[in-house]
């Protein structure tokens, strides 16, 4: 399908609270990152709405869009959209939302903010170091095939670009810190430079002393490093914004920058490059302990959590230690294998659900999305296109790719290069290409068979793709809906079945607005279709809340979650409005179970028959888990 990727991408920039709400731009492989000043100016479900838009993740304030292949057409458009903006004006209003958002540090997690900002820093070179990686990859296949290429200035030429990346890492670590803080890049990116820099790098060989100010240099190599780039990158921003504030609005231009860059030198190489330097040395140390003494274990459990960190958008964060682990201990025997086994079992989860299915469009979906993650190494439409929703497959991942991992640990997998993570990157794996080849076909096929025998609810599946597709041609869609008559109230959502009292609120569990029965959505679950064939009476403005008049005399109430009055309609749009003629699945409305999620409140909907004195039965059907359009509530 032909997409306008323009259009698409103004969706996207407006809906993020415009230009002026994103502080920078940056991708992975398969998504867009917008790292945002004002988390409530953004509008999750117009993002989700938009196609190919495949998964919206936001923690903290690093807003993640799915796209998978459509991906760099967007983030080019977008990217230039955001570096042809007013830099002054942006500037401006960086730093007056600062201290809101220090505010906001302060009651929250140090963990979780500590892992954002590692993620935000090595995001942008992430591709550089796939593509170095793979550069490897490919000359190493060359010179198996054929060895004098070895010797060759070629050779030599490509391999120094592709050890280029890893070399200048603490350069590009540099870069992303700073952007992400909003201070100026290449104020960090030089202090960083000059730490790799040839004359200080053969000081170090030679181990010849050094001082400046009086204050000795630790001798050591800085190349291939993180946390130095990251400690020095933040206090190069606070000298910043310290010298701008001091000096002269007539001298900054002549000052801030020296002074910025000196200051933070002479701090940076006698105290906080050390300081990285050896904290980071524990860190490796500790990996590498862990992978020695729990080997199994550790690469097991690491490989089964990985669908977690993917949906999180945190996978990124350990990248810098992957690459370091190549540059030196010069191996990775932890994450690498890791990472490939839960690719592999994302494939063969989806290869379970595709080998399964029984409708023909799903399979040929799912043995797409298998292929691509297996050879390709792309997982995203897999997890949130499959393996998400109908939860079951996720099981299998999980097992899976903890099978693999075991395996992988026992055989002794190592990774001796950096790359990607997918068939194509077997080679790297060197001596041990047996051993990761044994364990991705446990992976594929542990996770295949798991997902096949726990099964699934393909309607889950099915019906919202025929939802999705009939959004595309007409907003009034309607949800597949089973046989209910007349007299009856179908399902709005699909989820579990709750009964009303064990709503955590006392006005619903009560029964004082009526009798009735709660969903709890499941998580692919983001739209509230009508239950009834009658008349919107009520559509409240802030979308949290519908109440119709069915044909048959029943006055419906449809709430969205507890308490979700206080958002304002942030996460929720209203697709009706009050005296509109709808008929039983025409779509009502649309949530965003994440902005709810993230706000603290349940998302539990209740449905409630408020004048259900008229009736003299209101039998509860539905049982369990109910699709959206099932029977759910029948009256007489």
């Amino acid at each position: 399908m032909a997409y306008d990727y323009k259009e698409i991408a103004n969706i996207i920039i407006e809906n993020a609270g415009g230009l002026e709400n994103i502080s920078s731009v940056t991708r992975c492989s398969t998504r867009l990152r917008l790292f945002i000043k004002d988390k409530y100016k953004v509008n999750i479900n117009k993002i989700q709405d938009t196609k190919p838009v495949m998964g919206v993740v936001f923690p903290k304030d690093e807003l993640q869009i799915v796209l998978a292949q459509n991906l760099i057409p967007i983030y080019d458009i977008v990217s230039k959209e955001f570096d042809a903006r007013d830099k002054s004006k942006d500037t401006l209003k960086t730093s007056e939302t600062e201290e809101v958002r220090g505010f906001k540090a302060k009651v929250s997690k140090i963990g979780g903010d500590l892992l954002a900002f590692v993620s935000a820093a090595v995001t942008p070179m992430i591709p550089a170091l796939v593509a170095g990686g793979m550069l490897k990859v490919f000359l190493l296949l060359i010179t198996l095939a054929l060895p004098s290429f070895a010797e060759s200035s070629t050779y030599n030429l490509l391999s120094m670009l592709a050890d280029a990346p890893f070399y200048f890492m603490p350069i590009f670590v540099a870069y992303g810190a700073s952007t992400k803080l909003g201070g100026t890049a290449l104020y960090s990116m030089a202090v960083m430079g000059s730490l790799i820099y040839p004359t200080f790098v053969q000081a170090v060989t030679d181990k010849t002393p050094l001082s400046i100010l009086g204050l000795p240099i630790l001798l050591v190599s800085y190349k291939g490093t993180l946390l130095p780039a990251l400690l020095i990158s933040y206090f190069a921003y606070r000298c910043e914004k310290l010298f701008t504030k001091i000096i002269p609005s007539l001298l900054r231009s002549i000052f801030v920058g020296v002074f910025t860059i000196a200051v933070t030198y002479v701090v940076g190489v006698t105290v906080l490059a050390p300081l990285g330097y050896f904290v980071g040395g524990y860190v490796a140390e500790f990996f590498l302990w862990t992978s020695t003494n729990f080997g199994p274990v550790a690469v097991g459990l690491l490989a089964a959590s990985m669908p977690f960190l993917v949906l999180t958008g945190m996978h990124h964060a350990v990248t810098p230690f992957m690459a370091q682990a190549v540059v030196d201990p010069g191996y990775d025997a932890f994450f690498r294998p890791a990472y490939l086994l839960h690719n592999m079992a994302e494939g063969g989860a989806v290869l379970g659900v595709g080998l399964r299915a029984k409708d023909k469009a799903l399979r040929a979906e799912c043995f797409s999305l298998a292929f691509g993650c297996v050879v390709a190494g792309i997982t995203e439409p897999a997890i949130y296109g499959v393996n998400l929703r109908l939860k079951r497959p996720l099981y299998g991942v999980i097992a899976g790719a903890g099978l693999g991992g075991v395996v992988s640990g026992l055989l002794g997998a190592t990774a001796y290069h950096y790359g990607y993570s997918n068939l194509l990157a077997i080679p790297i794996f060197e001596k041990t290409i047996l051993a990761i080849i044994i364990a991705i076909v446990v992976a594929i096929v542990s996770s295949c068979v798991i997902t096949m025998l726990l099964g699934f609810d393909e309607s889950i599946l099915v019906t919202e793709t025929s939802a999705t597709h009939s959004e595309e041609v007409d907003t009034t869609a309607s949800v597949v809906l089973s046989d209910t008559n007349a007299s009856s109230i179908a399902a709005p959502v699909s989820g579990a079945v709750v009964a009303l009292s064990d709503v955590d609120d006392q006005v619903f569990a009560s029964g004082a607005m009526g009798s009735g029965v709660a969903i709890k959505p499941s998580e692919a679950t983001t739209t509230v279709y009508s239950p009834v064939d009658g008349v919107v009476e009520m559509a409240f403005e802030t979308g949290h809340a519908y109440g119709l008049k069915s044909d048959s005399g029943a006055e419906v109430l449809i709430h969205v979650g507890i308490d979700t009055v206080s958002l304002g309609g942030n996460g929720f749009e209203q697709k009706v409005i009050a005296k509109q003629t709808v008929k039983k699945g025409d779509i009502l409305g649309t949530f965003d179970p994440l902005v709810i999620a993230n706000a603290g409140l349940d998302n539990t909907t209740m449905v409630i028959v408020t004048n259900s004195s008229v009736f003299e039965h209101i039998n509860i059907v539905g049982t369990e888990f109910v699709n959206a359009g099932q029977e759910l509530i029948e009256l007489d």
